[in-house]
């Protein structure tokens, strides 16, 4: 059976037992109808995935994998803050009249820096590195900058990642600094599972281990009756995750160079009410 499905209904299970509730506190998210958004959660949850071991897709609903996956290849692949460049509407309420979410996300990872090989971004930084210096404990990114927030359409949730190569597998850490663990949690799973097994594949190596290490882990009052549900149900074995083997450029990569099968999984949970 799934390990993914047992991860998360073992944090949801933790967060709805001993979580903390912030009834009572000063919120900023609310819902569509004007109440604020309040939330029980969880303080520095971390779960690790084998990708040898299976691909964390959740099988106690349906996660859309290659919508998730042209996401992340919006932000590390196009490095674009312009929903117009996205197959999806997620972006859609915290974009401007122009489709940009302003300094955020994909505008960060294709800003030029010096570093000691040149100057680059942190995306060809990260794909250099893992080719010239694949054992160095300085292979990362970060898109949390201080001083673009006041012009970012939503600060960054997913804000970094540090990758780490052991023998020849390519590990890494996403550290997200809050999640929407109904809406997000396994969307994000899947899409930097996917980001480690390009990444390997292009470098010469394999995808190892992703850690996910959330700081705030937060179950909406809204979304507190279908987690309840949807951790009954039973878990269905891990789909099969495949990707192309003649890609050898990471900015070559699209959703179609991905396969998945045999992905048995339950019914998709409609109409989740979403906090802005």
């Amino acid at each position: 059976m799934s390990k993914a499905d047992k991860l998360f209904k073992d944090m949801c299970k933790n967060i709805l037992e001993n979580g903390y509730s912030s009834e009572g506190q000063v919120v900023r998210a609310k819902w569509p109808d004007g109440t604020f958004a309040h939330t029980i959660k969880s303080f520095g949850v971390v779960n690790r995935y084998d990708l040898q071991e299976e691909f964390p897709a959740l099988t106690l609903r349906p996660t859309a994998i290659k919508s998730a996956v042209d996401e992340m290849l919006w932000i590390w692949q196009k490095k674009s803050n312009n929903i117009n460049d996205l197959n999806s509407s997620i972006w859609d309420e915290w974009a401007d009249e122009n489709g940009s979410i302003g300094k955020a996300y994909g505008y960060q990872l294709g800003v030029k820096y010096k570093f000691p090989h040149g100057e680059m971004d942190q995306v060809d930084n990260v794909l250099w590195q893992l080719k010239n210096t694949p054992f160095s404990r300085r292979i990362m990114t970060n898109i949390y900058k201080f001083d673009d927030l006041m012009e970012m359409g939503l600060e960054p949730c997913a804000y970094s990642v540090t990758f780490n190569v052991t023998g020849d597998r390519l590990n890494a850490i996403l550290n997200q600094r809050s999640q929407d663990i109904l809406a997000a949690n396994n969307w994000n799973v899947v899409q930097y599972a996917v980001l480690v097994h390009m990444l390997a594949q292009v470098s010469g190596l394999k995808a190892g281990e992703l850690v996910h290490v959330i700081s705030d882990a937060h179950i909406y009052d809204r979304h507190i009756p279908i987690i309840e549900e949807l951790i009954t149900r039973d878990e269905f074995p891990a789909p099969k995750f495949k990707l192309n083997p003649d890609v050898k450029d990471f900015y070559d990569f699209t959703v179609d160079d991905i396969t998945i099968e045999d992905y048995e999984k339950h019914p998709q949970v409609k109409n989740i009410p979403i906090a802005i």
